[in-house]
This record gives C-alpha cells, sequence and structure tokens, in this order.
C-alpha cells in the first residue's frame, strides 16, 4: 500500500468517526432540548461545520494534487497524535454523557462536569481540535492543510469558547 492509499484510508476512517459523532450528537442535543437546553453561539456553526469539512477535504485533495514526499519522521509521529486527539476527544464524550452535543446547548439546573479531563482542562475538546488539526495533514504532509485549519481554527476557537463561556454561566450551576 502506497503512503498516499494509507493516508486516505485514515482520512476516510475519520471521516467515519465524524459521522458516528454526528450521531452521538443529535442523539444528545435531543437529550438537552427535552430538559429545556438552550442554545447558545449558534451564529459560528456553520463556519465550525465548513472548516472542519474542509480539513478532511483539504488534506486529501493536497495530497493527491501536489503529491508531497511523505516522511516516516514526521508520519508516524503525527499519526500518534491524531490517535491521541481522538482518544481525548471520546473521553470528553463518554465524561459528559448526554450532556455533549456540538453545538452549545446548556441545560439550566445540572452541575458542571468536574470529572474526566474536565478535571484538568475547562476545554479539554478543544484541546483534541487543536491537536488534530495540525497532525491529521501532517501524517500526510499537506503543509498547506495543517496550516490554513490552524490558521482559521484559532478566531473560530475564540468566539467558539467565548459563546460557551457565556453560555456556561447564564446556567445555573454552571452546567456545561
Amino acid at each position: 500500500m502506497t503512503g498516499t492509499a494509507a493516508f486516505t484510508g485514515l482520512i476516510l476512517l475519520v471521516g467515519i468517526e465524524r459521522v458516528v459523532e454526528l450521531v452521538v450528537s443529535r442523539r444528545n442535543e435531543r437529550w438537552s432540548r427535552e430538559r429545556g437546553g438552550v442554545e447558545y453561539g449558534a451564529s459560528h456553526y456553520r463556519f465550525m461545520v465548513l472548516l472542519h469539512t474542509g480539513l478532511l477535504v483539504g488534506a486529501l485533495v493536497e495530497v493527491h494534487v501536489l503529491s508531497p514526499t511523505m516522511y516516516p519522521w514526521l508520519a508516524w509521529p503525527m499519526l500518534a497524535l491524531v490517535l491521541a486527539a481522538q482518544g481525548l476527544r471520546w473521553w470528553c464524550i463518554r465524561t459528559l454523557g448526554p450532556r455533549w452535543n456540538t453545538r452549545i446547548v446548556v441545560v439550566p439546573g445540572l452541575p458542571l462536569v468536574t470529572g474526566g479531563p474536565y478535571r484538568w482542562f475547562r476545554h479539554p475538546n478543544y484541546v483534541a481540535v487543536v491537536v488534530e488539526g495540525f497532525s491529521l495533514p501532517l501524517v500526510g504532509s499537506a503543509w498547506i492543510t495543517a496550516l490554513v485549519f490552524t490558521v482559521l481554527n484559532i478566531p473560530l476557537l475564540g468566539v467558539r469558547i467565548r459563546a460557551e463561556n457565556a453560555a456556561l454561566a447564564t446556567a445555573s450551576g454552571g452546567s456545561r
């Protein structure tokens, strides 16, 4: 199997993982809304979906069109970071349980989650997003995609984290 084929397989696996996330997210969003959950920061959501889709598509296009030289000394550590980011993401999803979804939906009155990775970071899922955003494209030496995603993700995460912090501040008990 060539490096390009292996990289394409990795991107497809991450894409499948994203579809699974969306299924879990939609189920959890319904759970939250049935309990009076209120959405915050919806205006940036469309851009977030576009940027994250662009990460996968951009990496594939860059590798297939530009055919960059793939370096094992780079690919293997980046793959390890991708896997660590996935592990952290699913630890967050599991820790938040039915409260986790890809939108910012807060159920008033629920206590703040302080277990799992939230014991050390206020927003551990965004750590996973940042790590994956540069490491996934770099598995295939897709430097342009890694740079563009990272640069565009900085202001998006700023907006997202401010919206999430404001939402948590308005909820009784600081619900996540």
